[in-house]
């Protein structure tokens, strides 16, 4: 007899926007570090805020709240293209059953948003099935921060860099 292990279902965090957010970053959902944390990339290895940090040549720091105040300062916007999913640990192949947040809504609420970077293949396949192969705003696919994704640092930040040239 087969038994099958139930999955777990997962939601991702309510985006962290502003008014005055002129790029939307997409990661797929988060995994179960973040989960755990409550915080958008919480896993250590995650180079996500490093990068981030790096970019705006802030001093890093572990503060959360600090994290989210560098995103809305430098008119980031941060949230996940998946709302809900099933999945076992934290890897987006292990993702099933996927229902999507509503991408289109906030970008319809907010226009002063003028380019969507994705976290990771996951991220850009998914917003393409929500967008379509037509988009009114440019969509750029960048390496994931994940630690799973073994290009090194700097060749992620210098791909990572385009952000400045719509903010």
């Amino acid at each position: 007899m087969l038994i099958h292990k139930m999955q777990k279902r997962i939601s991702s965090f309510p985006p962290i926007i502003s008014e005055g957010s002129k790029i939307l970053i997409l990661g797929s959902v988060p995994g179960v570090k973040s989960l755990e944390m409550q915080q958008y990339y919480a896993h250590p290895q995650n180079q996500f805020w490093k990068i981030i940090f790096k970019l705006f040549e802030e001093d890093f720091t572990a503060d959360y709240q600090k994290r989210t105040e560098i995103i809305r300062k430098n008119n980031i916007a941060l949230w996940d293209v998946i709302d809900s999913c099933e999945r076992e640990g934290s890897l987006d192949t292990k993702i099933r059953n996927e229902e999507h947040n509503d991408i289109r809504k906030i970008l319809r609420e907010h226009l002063t948003i003028k380019a969507v970077f994705c976290n990771g293949q996951k991220s850009f396949k998914n917003l393409k099935k929500i967008l379509g192969k037509e988009s009114e705003i440019p969509i750029f696919v960048l390496p994931s921060t994940s630690p799973l994704h073994t290009v090194s640092f700097d060749k992620k930040l210098a791909e990572w860099e385009i952000l400045k040239t719509f903010l």
